[in-house]
């Protein structure tokens, strides 16, 4: 069994608000839940209105299959026109981490 984690810092563009930044959040943490069968939430800079990491985590019985679906994560948010992708750290954990 491998763990595999993304964190995606984002930079949102035009928003002024909170409020507008939750309204962006949203659908993209349901887009990456629908598509990609993981966990997905805002992990960091909550209180911050133009920037987020998004956290997602993914269990799978392969390396490889943890490593297509965080690969595809990056994908999804990176093509959102709505933000800048700053950066995507990532970890793979496996039986004897």
């Amino acid at each position: 069994m491998f763990v595999g984690t993304i964190s995606l810092d984002v930079l949102f563009g035009d928003v002024h608000s909170l409020k507008e930044k939750r309204s962006l959040i949203r659908p993209i943490l349901a887009d990456l839940q629908r598509k990609n069968a993981v966990a997905a939430a805002e992990v960091e800079h909550q209180d911050l209105h133009r920037r987020s990491v998004i956290g997602v985590a993914v269990v799978s019985a392969t390396v490889e299959r943890c490593a297509e679906v965080l690969d595809s994560c990056e994908r999804l948010v990176a093509g959102r026109p709505e933000l800048d992708l700053l950066s995507a750290r990532r970890r793979v954990y496996g039986d004897d981490d």
